[in-house]
């Protein structure tokens, strides 16, 4: 059986009905100008999947429409994460990775998604995945086959030969290596081709070492600028956007000049480098989290003694930078690595965001409209008239409390409800 409709029947085993979405009227305590950080009082019309009307007494206007009480609740846009990894089994680290089979990882891939939407995640980026995997459930859930957030998939990341996007587990005598795999200008941007051919919307490619990689130093430079260069045009010309995955100063700073439209992880940008940033317009994507994951609960999950001398001494100089980011006002996006740790743990990294430097609006913000930049999405992001019916509820004030976002009460996307609890 073909591999892609093989995968296709068994995702469907998680579904037993297609979701609509219905004319519908949200009723809620209030809800969070995430421009401004006003709260206020109104209702929410939504029709075909949109937010058609926000004002106050729709319901009594509109006597006919169903009225969905969320009346103890604070209503915000759906959430957005700049940086997961949907597809496989969170537990497997190191050497227990190789043995997961793509169905396997794909059939997680499921779970995941479907975790990451009810903890609020409404739009996720999926930055590498073999196999197309990712292509694929992004497909299963926008045909309604599969519950999860809407997602933009980069398929294969691109890298160096033995560089932080290969596969070196590995002795020689095995010949693997990873699918995303590619040396020089030519051949990159025949994998750029490649990934648009088989439905990436996305281009992710390491610039650097990696901390869960083995035999990579994250200070080192992959890629040279030329190679570089020639992914981001490749991927413009197609319109797709490149995320750089960048540890160290040098490849932060080249992938910057290359013209990348995201920097992953920055952990040692530094203040001119950030300005460089600033003026190119790049976004920075910086896990602050996944680190104390790390260290912590995920010791003893299979990772390389050699990943975890790694983040030992990365993860506090990156957090010290996101707070230079911060107050040098760079554009931040809110990205965790989610896939390192559990999926649906996401929000935890919210009061990361606000311990070192930023506010509870602008980490709000950086999962809502600054992410929204990023993506391109025009309509999303906000809760506004004319925009796409992504709503999460939560009891209490994030301002005041960032935590309660850890708590999501109220999920909805594209005008459906995929979780409602009492309140």
């Amino acid at each position: 059986m073909n591999k892609l409709l093989y995968i296709s029947f068994l995702v469907c085993l998680f579904v037993s009905t297609q979701l609509f979405s219905e004319q519908l009227i949200l009723h809620s305590k209030q809800i969070l100008n995430v421009d401004t950080g006003d709260l206020y009082q109104s209702q929410i019309l939504i029709e075909d999947g949109m937010i058609v009307k926000i004002e106050r007494d729709l319901s009594k206007k509109q006597k006919h429409i169903k009225v969905v009480d969320l009346s103890r609740l604070t209503l915000i846009p759906g959430l957005m994460d700049s940086h997961v990894h949907l597809i496989g089994n969170t537990k497997l680290k190191g050497y227990e990775s190789i043995s997961e089979s793509s169905y396997l990882a794909t059939i997680y891939g499921v779970d995941n998604a479907k975790k990451t939407l009810l903890a609020g995640f409404t739009t996720v980026r999926n930055v590498g995945a073999g196999n197309y995997a990712d292509v694929a459930l992004k497909e299963a859930i926008d045909r309604n086959v599969v519950s999860g957030p809407t997602m933009i998939v980069s398929g294969p990341a691109l890298g160096i030969t033995g560089g932080h996007c290969d596969s070196n587990l590995l002795p020689y005598d095995y010949e693997h290596k990873s699918q995303g795999v590619a040396d020089g200008p030519w051949e990159v941007r025949k994998m750029v081709r490649k990934n648009r051919k088989y439905g990436a919307n996305l281009i992710k490619f390491c610039a650097t070492g990696g901390v869960m990689s083995k035999n990579t130093n994250i200070n080192n430079k992959q890629y040279t600028l030329e190679e570089m260069q020639a992914i981001v045009d490749e991927a413009h010309s197609h319109g797709m956007k490149v995320a750089a995955h960048a540890h160290g100063l040098e490849g932060i700073k080249t992938a910057i000049i290359a013209g990348v439209d995201s920097i992953e992880h920055a952990s040692y940008i530094d203040d001119e480098t950030i300005e460089l940033a600033k003026q190119n317009g790049t976004y920075l994507s910086m896990d602050i989290y996944v680190s104390d994951f790390i260290l912590g609960e995920g010791k003893d999950q299979g990772i390389l003694k050699e990943s975890l001398e790694k983040e030992r001494v990365v993860g506090k100089i990156q957090r010290q930078n996101f707070k230079r980011a911060v107050n040098a006002n760079a554009k931040i996006t809110f990205g965790t690595d989610a896939g390192i740790y559990p999926h649906g743990k996401n929000a935890r990294q919210f009061r990361y965001m606000v311990e070192w430097g930023m506010t509870p609006l602008q980490a709000i913000q950086a999962s809502t409209i600054k992410t929204a930049e990023l993506f391109g999405l025009v309509n999303n992001g906000n809760i506004k008239e004319n925009f796409e019916a992504d709503i999460i509820g939560i009891e209490g004030n994030p301002l005041e409390d960032i935590t309660v976002l850890e708590n999501v009460s109220f999920v909805m996307k594209d005008g459906v409800i995929f979780k409602q609890q009492d309140g």
